[in-house]
């Protein structure tokens, strides 16, 4: 499905496309403070270093666009190299819980599990 709230989407190639990365507005709307852009989608064909490229080029793209703070999630088990090779700092576990609430009951689609929330910022 397409994601909502996507700003820009990216590709990194050589003579194929080896990955995208798609970005837009986050998730958590508590982080959706109008200066922060989410990495929402990373996928590549397992290419050295893509994965490196394509959040990389995801910060100097939303830098570019004024917003001064890029962040992602992985899982628990994802090891977290190209992220840190991009630059991002790894802040600390987060969530994992329903959507759904008293006030607005949900049906959860998405298994629920603790993710791993990962920035990059402007000095």
């Amino acid at each position: 499905k397409p994601v909502p709230g996507a700003k820009f989407c990216i590709a990194c190639s050589d003579d194929m496309v080896r990955g995208v990365a798609i970005v837009g507005r986050p998730v958590a709307r508590m982080v959706d403070n109008g200066l922060t852009l989410e990495v929402n989608r990373c996928c590549t064909d397992g290419t050295r270093n893509a994965c490196s490229m394509l959040y990389r080029a995801s910060w100097r793209a939303a830098r570019e666009l004024g917003y001064l703070r890029l962040i992602t999630y992985t899982l628990p088990e994802e090891g977290g190299a190209s992220l840190r090779g991009a630059g991002f700092t790894l802040i600390g576990e987060r969530g994992g819980g329903s959507w759904s609430r008293l006030s607005r009951p949900r049906i959860d689609t998405a298994p629920m599990q603790a993710k791993l929330l990962w920035e990059v910022a402007a000095a």
